[in-house]
């Protein structure tokens, strides 16, 4: 989640309509690796996982661009294969589908054949995969998020 603050803190939401859409597990990362929890800006807007009443879960609406920050392996394959159980993997669908800027940020390594075969999926269909050698500090011991960030 250290990734995720880093990007919101950057983001202005006077310029960019911000939303937000926490997965279940993010709140245990947001615990570990942010003891002050997640710094919203104003002006972003937070949406429930299960809602599919987010403006960007239609391809009427779509958004600019999305950024799934961090992507877990599970949810780089469900977009991959076009799973849509919830907003953030409708939005990420919606997204791919209107040809509109989808980046994955995944925070596991080593990777597997499947995840580079998802990744691949997802590359095809226009996905952005960034990915950072630099793991979080729950991954190294790391005590200090100016080390990672």
């Amino acid at each position: 989640m250290l990734y995720a603050q880093r990007l919101l803190d950057n983001l202005d939401a006077r310029q960019h309509a911000i939303h937000l859409v926490l997965s279940n597990y993010a709140q245990a990362v947001i615990a570990e690796e942010l003891p002050g929890g997640l710094r919203l800006p104003r002006g972003v807007t937070m949406h429930n996982l299960k809602s599919m009443n987010a403006p960007f879960a239609s391809g009427s609406n779509a958004p600019d661009a999305m950024v799934v920050i961090p992507c877990s392996m599970g949810t780089v394959g469900r977009i991959a294969h076009g799973s849509s159980e919830d907003v953030l993997l409708r939005a990420a669908d919606v997204v791919l589908k209107e040809k509109r800027k989808l980046i994955l940020v995944p925070r596991e390594t080593p990777l597997n054949l499947v995840h580079v075969k998802n990744f691949e999926l997802l590359l095809l269909a226009g996905a952005t995969c960034s990915g950072d050698r630099r793991c979080p500090p729950r991954c190294r011991g790391s005590r200090g998020v100016r080390n990672i960030v």
